[in-house]
């Protein structure tokens, strides 16, 4: 049965081998700039607000659900439907435009470590980030316009760009969860296929410790799951929090393995994980070795932040989301 949401309610970890990806991105060395992308006008897109997205409730996936407000020790939490909606409304707006879409990438300083930023911060564990706290290790380097010698600040990985141009080795990209304009060394940017349409979204709450899935089906937003979660914890030099802002899944691992902190030894593993930024995967409880058996379900779901940038669910919904999600081609936003 379907019911109307009303308008008003509104690991830190390091990882073996992953499975292939379902959909490829373009490779970085090979970028080319698709000519369709400057044929859109600007005075024909037209703004998508929050009150014209219809939200309803068709679960694929009911076990652990949580209600839209439910109690949580002396107060409740909730989902939170206002900043939903807003967020869907930002995502059918920048897709109205023929775009080609990539990905910030840098996974384990993979395509290089990030120059140092003209005004960066080191901190006591002697880690560089920019003034927003993003981190250098695993980001891309964002250069101003008219400046491609020193970066100005740190992108995520995983981030969700739209790309504008390309100059020389460099792409020029648009930021959308914090609205801006920059130049990019081509070896941080993946080409999404430019045939994906993202009417897939993952909504990560850190505030209300809490996870939603949802579909576009029929010019409507589905709800197919509402679960409680974990996400990561501040507690340097291992473990963060898991970066607020828009990114993409870009691979899943059956089991991602992690190591005991500040060792080589393996701690045990987490179960259906879905990697969207950095070393932060949504994944089922872990199961810390020498056990092997999986585990549903664990009381901490829901509660606290105490991951290791990651995002915990239970065992089942993590399997839900590995299947339901294509790679390059789902949306992940994490809020406050």
């Amino acid at each position: 049965m379907k019911i109307l949401i009303p308008s008003l309610i509104t690991c830190l970890s390091i990882f073996y081998n992953c499975t292939p990806s379902q959909k490829e991105i373009v490779p970085n060395e090979d970028i080319i700039i698709q000519d369709s992308v400057k044929t859109e006008k600007a005075d024909t897109i037209k703004a998508i607000h929050a009150e014209n997205i219809t939200i309803e409730k068709d679960l694929l996936y009911d076990k652990h659900t949580l209600k839209d407000t439910y109690p949580y020790k002396d107060t409740t939490r909730q989902f939170q439907w206002d900043k939903i909606r807003k967020n869907l409304a930002l995502l059918e707006t920048i897709q109205q435009k023929p775009s080609q879409w990539g990905i910030l990438q840098n996974y384990k300083n993979r395509n290089g470590e990030a120059p140092l930023i003209r005004n960066y911060i080191r901190n006591a564990y002697k880690r560089v980030s920019d003034t927003l706290g993003i981190e250098r290790y695993q980001s891309a380097p964002l250069y101003l316009l008219s400046d491609t010698i020193i970066p100005e600040k740190y992108g995520h990985d995983g981030e969700l760009v739209r790309i504008k141009g390309k100059d020389g080795n460099f792409i020029q990209i648009e930021t959308i969860y914090t609205p801006g304009e920059w130049m990019v060394p081509q070896r941080y940017i993946g080409l999404i296929n430019d045939t994906v349409t993202f009417n897939k979204a993952i909504f990560v709450d850190r505030h209300n410790q809490n996870i939603a899935t949802l579909e576009k089906a029929n010019g409507k937003w589905l709800v197919r799951s509402m679960n409680p979660s974990t996400t990561g914890l501040h507690r340097p030099p291992y473990a963060q929090e898991t970066p607020l802002g828009i990114f993409v899944i870009q691979e899943k691992k059956p089991k991602m393995i992690y190591l005991v902190d500040g060792s080589q030894e393996t701690g045990g593993f987490a179960p259906y994980a879905s990697r969207f930024t950095d070393g932060a995967y949504i994944h089922g409880v872990p199961v810390n070795a020498p056990r092997t058996a999986p585990i549903e379900y664990s009381p901490s779901l829901g509660t606290t932040p105490r991951s290791h940038m990651c995002v915990r669910n239970a065992t089942s919904h993590a399997k839900f989301i590995y299947g339901w999600t294509p790679v390059n081609e789902t949306i992940v936003f994490v809020l406050e």
